[in-house]
């Protein structure tokens, strides 16, 4: 059985992701230079969006992940994935997982007061 705090935390993190699966007719080769050679890529994921040019990580042919970062105040972090696997019909099935990746919401704000037991004391 899990405590409330590790429920609020995966359900936080659930909440965090941003997850979409599309079903494309182009077969798995072009889809993977779509997203992971920069000439093909900087048409619809611009370079001045990344953190880096270069992915965070990469399979070859089957996984690629890219730091983002928000082009507006205050400019927060994520991590991007694409994954890609064959339909089994020549086409392509293309999963993106956006997840946020900025320390400053992954932080748990902090109480104004102390959260402690009232004392009282004896006049």
């Amino acid at each position: 059985m899990k405590d409330r705090k590790t429920q609020r935390r995966e359900t936080e993190e659930q909440v965090a992701d941003l997850e979409l699966e599309v079903e494309l007719d182009a077969p798995p080769q072009k889809v993977w230079r779509a997203i992971s050679m920069p000439e093909f890529r900087d048409r619809w994921l611009p370079e001045a969006n990344l953190t880096d040019a270069e992915p965070v990580s990469s399979e070859e042919g089957k996984e690629v992940r890219y730091g983002m970062k928000d082009d507006a105040p205050p400019f927060l972090e994520s991590v991007v994935t694409f994954q890609i696997r064959p339909n089994g019909e020549g086409g392509t099935i293309l999963r993106i997982v956006h997840e946020l990746a900025d320390e400053r919401l992954l932080q748990q704000p902090q109480a104004a007061n102390t959260n402690r037991p009232v004392l009282m004391r004896a006049a």
